[in-house]
């Protein structure tokens, strides 16, 4: 069995949020500085071939509306940042999972995206669009509420370092998001969090350090885990705790950063090699293959989004986002 053993990188960030497109160059100037400081801090020991950064490291969602992010704040996609990222990467032969920016599409107009990249030294490998959007105070889309989207809403890319799966944030609440990557082939799940106070990496909660490790040995996997940093007044109105982490794939905590704002840079160990060798040969806990996926009848209808009588489908606001909760919650109760 080929030998594939590395370091990888979590760069939790502290950054003013943009409110305008310009802006985000500054903070793309700060993660290529943090992937020099990366790369160059692990020299001397096991390389570093993955760094991750946080969801709205490039931009976040700043504004109420739809409209306003994309005035104001959205890009297309390849755009300047994901270009300087790929330079970066092949400079350094490393792969990044870039922080999220809000994408804007031709193909879906009115609709803005929050979209994640992994780029590797070869260029952008895939794209990621978060598909369990933070309602109903986020108001960017989900790809898998827009009728005739066909592309895969959770990619995973076999690359040298192994078999790459990323999903943002809120998607790890839902442990079936990281159960379909896994079941696409993802040895490494890349998490690109924005995760607030009071659901972070510290008791009585800890919802953060809980959640990672928890998917990591539910499905055999590693966990690379970056959190936003942010302190209050950069990104109100919620303080942000940090955080981030690396999780082995019995659930071990490799390396995690102090909780509290500020930039960090979290490395660990990831032994791609040993967790194929557990996949292949354990018979105690191997998840992805005691499945029984009838048991689970819950998944048999549609539940998210309901339809709502006069409801146009476009692209969500608060309001609307409030309504489709509230008639999603009594279609359980009816199931009961």
């Amino acid at each position: 069995m080929e030998l594939i053993r590395y370091s990888v990188a979590a760069c939790q960030t502290d950054l003013p949020n943009p409110i305008e497109r310009k802006a985000m160059r500054a903070n793309t100037d700060r993660m290529l500085s943090m992937i020099d400081s990366a790369v160059t801090g692990a020299a001397p020991f096991l390389p570093v071939r993955l760094v991750v950064f946080p969801e709205f490291a490039h931009a976040a969602p700043v504004f109420e509306t739809v409209a306003e992010l994309i005035e104001k704040l959205a890009v297309q996609i390849p755009n300047e940042h994901t270009e300087r990222l790929e330079r970066k990467a092949r400079e350094h032969n490393v792969y990044i999972q870039s922080g999220s920016m809000l994408e804007v599409d031709p193909k879906w107009p009115g609709h803005v995206f929050n979209t994640t990249c992994l780029i590797g030294p070869q260029g952008m490998l895939s794209r990621y669009r978060k598909v369990n959007t933070w309602i109903p105070f986020e108001v960017h889309s989900s790809p898998h509420d827009l009728q005739d989207y066909d592309e895969p809403l959770f990619p995973v890319i076999d690359t040298p370092i192994g078999r790459l799966g990323c999903a943002i944030c809120y998607d790890w609440l839902f442990p079936e998001a990281m159960r379909q990557l896994a079941a696409n082939g993802a040895e490494v799940l890349v998490r690109v969090s924005a995760y607030m106070d009071p659901w972070g990496a510290t008791e009585p909660m800890a919802w953060w350090t809980i959640v990672n490790r928890c998917r990591a040995l539910e499905n055999t996997a590693y966990v690379v885990a970056a959190n936003q940093g942010a302190s209050l007044k950069h990104y109100p109105p919620y303080s942000w705790p940090g955080g981030s982490q690396v999780v082995d794939y019995d659930g071990r905590l490799l390396a995690a950063a102090s909780p509290g704002p500020g930039e960090r840079i979290v490395i660990a160990p990831v032994d791609i090699s040993a967790l194929r060798h557990e996949r292949a040969t354990r018979r105690g806990h191997p998840m992805l293959a005691n499945l029984r996926t009838e048991a689970y009848p819950v998944y048999r209808h549609h539940q998210y989004p309901p339809q709502l009588a006069r409801d146009t489908g476009a692209s969500s606001d608060y309001e609307r986002n409030n309504r489709l909760i509230d008639e999603a919650k009594r279609g359980l109760e009816l199931d009961r």
